[in-house]
């Protein structure tokens, strides 16, 4: 089983301790392209207003232009704790027991502009490179990547459950096998959905090995139930259904078996009418 997260914005660096070794990073097929990208964003470093506005940073984001410089000598922290953002708060892999932890080490993979994916035992420093940046040189990373993740991320997934909970631009990086390529479409707007039905048997190709999950706060408007596809708190949500699944000890190897997993944990899951596709409808966010 994988399970597919994006990075978060917010990202923490260490203090003290050795800087990154590419060559002890997971997926080692992917070194020579993380060469590429860290030489071409740390001589973008050296033109602070460039690299502003590629990285699109503000007046008050400097630092994050100067730290991307120093990023071959910066210290390095497991992915785990380098990460801060919603997501992995609601994650929060230190509170963990160690069974949990290992399984997440094994089945989480992060994906990056910067690194394309890493493990969350993986050491890497604090950097700011979104997928969707264009680096002199390179072109678009989230292209850049695309042409080269396949081999590594199919044998990675093998045969097993993926679990996708990125965001539509880093999930526009590989597409597992039986699930299309994301059509582009903005994530984080809110829209009116109408109310989907129970899964219970999921059939077609949605009843194979790749799950997509879509977050949806239900309200009574009028007393007739509204949903609404939520993004702040979608990744919270997300964190914790990942939380939830290693504390559990869930290792599903299908989407009906996710499906079991989750209800259990006493999630309400529901199939959108999209093979593989599925909504975990809340109340309180």
């Amino acid at each position: 089983m994988l399970i597919l997260l994006p990075p978060s914005e917010g990202k923490t660096g260490a203090v003290r301790g050795r800087p990154v070794d590419l060559a002890t990073l997971g997926f080692a097929g992917l070194t020579a392209a993380r060469e590429t990208v860290l030489d071409a964003l740390t001589a973008l470093s050296d033109d602070p207003a460039r690299a502003a506005e590629v990285l699109g940073l503000g007046p008050t984001q400097a630092g994050e232009v100067a730290r991307n410089g120093a990023l071959r000598r910066a210290s390095a922290r497991p992915a785990a704790e380098v990460y801060t953002g919603v997501l992995y708060e609601a994650l929060d892999v230190a509170t963990l027991p160690a069974p949990a932890r290992r399984s997440l080490g094994r089945s989480v993979v992060v994906f990056s502009g910067l690194w394309g994916a890493v493990r969350l035992g993986d050491r890497i420093p604090a950097y700011r490179c979104p997928v969707g940046a264009s680096l002199p040189g390179l072109g678009g990373l989230g292209a850049f990547w695309r042409r080269r993740m396949s081999a590594e991320m199919d044998a990675a997934a093998g045969r097993g459950l993926v679990i996708d909970l990125r965001s539509g631009a880093y999930a526009a990086m590989w597409a597992p096998s039986g699930l299309p390529a994301p059509a582009g479409k903005p994530p984080g707007k809110p829209v009116a959905e109408p109310v989907a039905k129970p899964v219970g048997r999921v059939t077609g190709t949605g009843a194979g090995r790749v799950a997509t999950l879509r977050v949806l706060q239900e309200r009574r408007v009028a007393g007739v139930p509204k949903r609404t596809v939520v993004s702040h708190f979608n990744k919270a949500t997300k964190g914790r259904i990942v939380r939830d699944l290693a504390l559990a000890g869930a290792r599903p190897a299908t989407v009906p078996a996710l499906v079991s997993a989750l209800r259990d944990l006493k999630y309400t899951i529901e199939e959108n009418g999209r093979p593989g596709q599925l909504d975990v409808v809340v109340t309180e966010l």
